[in-house]
């Protein structure tokens, strides 16, 4: 089958990788969409060392075949997946108290010892699939593990409607988490670098253009004295951290959705002082990302499709959104 492979250092597309076979408990998926995310790129500057295999996470496709009789309703059914391959074994810490995606022996779908989806297939554990409604189209679906990981913000944190919020970023994790926050209600400003993305941003958020002056270091073009009581880094750039800990306020909360190869620095004694608290958030619910796509509770911007082949083109483009089409 055709296939996205990272070597250990590069991207390789081939046509001759192995067809995985489904173990018990597991489908096999024929893979419609598989889009392309930051984390992606960043695993090819190291972000995820030891791993080699079939790249990509996020993916909209079909159940192809199942190895337990018990699961044969879902062969044919349209679905997307979870990431966290989980031991759920009960005598797992994580596991067994509700915070599988920290388990200690978990895999993850693309990133860490789990081949992924730029490829025409994939298994994965049947309890991690999700079935896409039928009125979303595979072009909306494919949100679902980032729509996920914008909600997991506020299924970790209360944010009350009259608290003030910062996002860092104007990306595409970013436009989804800028939603989420403001259907809470509480006011939220933008901070991002690219005019025409800030744009997008306007119908629901204030913006404000940031302009780069040295690698390390911003400022706004309104205002650099503005704080706020909740700041969400989603930026991608370790670059960002010391100017969102300068927008959060004192006793104030960051959240650090950025997940990138490099290394960031920061004061912790600041952090102290100041008595900031710095969550980290990761991957989250999809029941309810499937239910906000389908109900239309979400804009989405279009998605510009590649062949597997021409991956690198994928990997450079511009669009605010981009998948592999199989």
């Amino acid at each position: 089958m055709q296939a996205l492979v990272y070597n250990g250092s590069d991207a390789v597309y081939t046509r001759d990788y192995p067809q995985p076979t489904p173990a018990p408990g597991e489908a096999l998926i024929r893979v419609r969409l598989a889009a392309l995310c930051n984390t992606d790129r960043e695993i090819l500057r190291g972000y995820s060392p030891g791993f080699t295999g079939v790249m990509g996470h996020e993916f909209v496709g079909v159940v192809a075949e199942v190895a337990d009789p018990a699961d044969v309703s879902l062969v044919g059914q349209r679905v997307v997946g979870e990431i966290n391959l989980s031991c759920f074994q009960p005598d797992c810490l994580y596991c067994s108290t509700g915070r599988s995606s920290q388990c200690t022996q978990r895999r993850a779908l693309g990133i860490a010892g789990k081949d992924g989806c730029f490829a025409d297939y994939l298994t994965l554990p049947t309890r991690l699939l999700h079935l896409v409604p039928g009125s979303l189209p595979d072009e909306a679906a494919i949100f679902t593990e980032p729509l996920a990981a914008a909600l997991r913000i506020v299924e970790q944190s209360h944010i009350p409607p009259d608290q003030p919020v910062a996002l860092v970023g104007d990306g595409r994790l970013a436009y989804l988490i800028g939603q989420v926050i403001a259907l809470t209600g509480a006011p939220l400003t933008v901070y991002g670098r690219a005019a025409e993305k800030l744009e997008m941003f306007a119908p629901f958020a204030r913006t404000r253009l940031v302009e780069e002056r040295a690698r390390g270091s911003a400022s706004s073009s309104e205002s650099a004295d503005d704080s706020y009581e909740v700041v969400i880094d989603a930026t991608g750039s370790p670059d960002s951290l010391a100017s969102s800990i300068a927008l959060t306020r004192s006793g104030g909360l960051l959240v650090m959705k950025s997940t990138y190869a490099d290394n960031a620095e920061i004061n912790m004694s600041e952090v102290v002082v100041r008595e900031l608290t710095i969550r980290g958030s990761r991957c989250g619910p999809f029941a309810p990302a499937l239910r906000y796509l389908e109900r239309g509770r979400i804009s989405l911007p279009p998605v510009e499709l590649f062949a597997p082949k021409d991956f690198q083109k994928a990997f450079a483009a511009p669009a605010f959104k981009v998948a592999l089409s199989f």
